[in-house]
């Protein structure tokens, strides 16, 4: 019988079956949009055009090949849309796609049915039938994202700089779990994995908030690399000798850049906390001294709605 693998590294479930963490951030490679496997089939059943193309005329021939390549393109193209979709879903604050590739994917699948459709003496029944085609590939997948999310207030340049500095990092624990791989023992595995669930929750934060990103390069740059490295030379040395001193230590680092990368996380959540009971404050200051509201309430008289949104009545009256 298959058990739950766990230890002392991994999350201990509530009793009501309930996980006591937030969902981890997604690495780049499991984010999947739920109509990816449509394209597979619509590219399965375009495989006619392509078998039957070698009992044609040379003509035949290049038109039939012609309308599997365009079809089989254009399901390449819809599957990456969906892809960058996900992605884009996946995000608080992301940028639109710069290539509309959904809608790209829709034109070659219509221009390739009405390739394979065309016969001498009746081109508008081609040209009808493509377009019906890309109006069902509308249907069936939708639009491409249209607009940026989240990205009120944001720096463009300071978005762009945090994604590649996102990426670079993404790199680097792609690299530190496939060489820890090499051990072949899960338990290290799955903590490689863990402390990759903590680092891309600090990406996370980057994303959303890149004026933090001059403070965290280290961490996202430096730390990361010299932690690749070491899970490198660590990977190839416990292979040959499964020295427990040497796992022993190499817990320990990651266990050193775990805490500090959840701290780093924590602080910036704290940071942001303190920005917004400062913008309040002074939000509230401001109502107090044009009237609006009345003054700032002391101990003895804790703050409610009601003093933010709802003028005084004298205030009201004299108006």
């Amino acid at each position: 019988m298959a058990r739950r693998f766990g230890g002392r590294f991994s999350p201990q479930p509530r009793l009501d079956g309930t996980d006591p963490r937030p969902p981890a951030r997604p690495a780049p490679g499991e984010i999947r949009h739920p109509l990816e496997s449509r394209t597979r089939w619509v590219t399965i059943m375009a495989i006619p055009f392509l078998l039957s193309a070698f009992w044609q005329d040379p003509t035949g021939l290049v038109l039939q090949l012609a309308a599997f390549g365009a079809i089989a393109s254009g399901m390449w193209m819809t599957r990456e849309g969906l892809q960058a979709e996900a992605a884009y879903d996946a995000r608080r604050v992301a940028r639109r796609p710069a290539i509309p590739r959904k809608l790209f994917g829709g034109i070659l699948t219509g221009l390739g049915l009405a390739i394979g459709a065309w016969v001498p003496g009746a081109e508008a029944g081609a040209g009808v039938i493509g377009v019906a085609g890309a109006v069902l590939h509308w249907l069936a997948f939708g639009t491409d994202p249209m607009r940026d999310k989240g990205m009120e207030g944001v720096d463009a340049f300071q978005q762009d700089r945090a994604q590649r500095i996102v990426t670079e990092g993404e790199a680097h624990l792609k690299a530190m779990q496939d060489a820890i791989l090499r051990t072949g023992d899960r338990r290290l595995e799955a903590r490689v994995g863990m402390f990759a669930a903590t680092a891309r929750e600090l990406f996370g934060h980057i994303e959303d908030d890149p004026d933090h990103i001059a403070a965290l390069r280290r961490y996202l740059g430096v730390y990361l690399q010299g932690a690749r490295d070491a899970t490198v030379k660590f990977a190839d040395l416990y292979a040959q000798t499964r020295d427990p001193r040497a796992r022993q230590d190499y817990e320990t680092l990651l266990d050193d850049l775990e805490t500090e990368f959840a701290a780093r996380s924590a602080r910036l959540l704290e940071g942001g906390r303190s920005d917004l009971d400062i913008e309040i404050s002074v939000l509230r200051e401001r109502l107090s001294r044009e009237g609006l509201r009345p003054a700032m309430p002391g101990p003895e008289r804790p703050m409610t709605m009601d003093d933010l949104l709802i003028p005084r009545t004298g205030e009201k009256q004299r108006r």
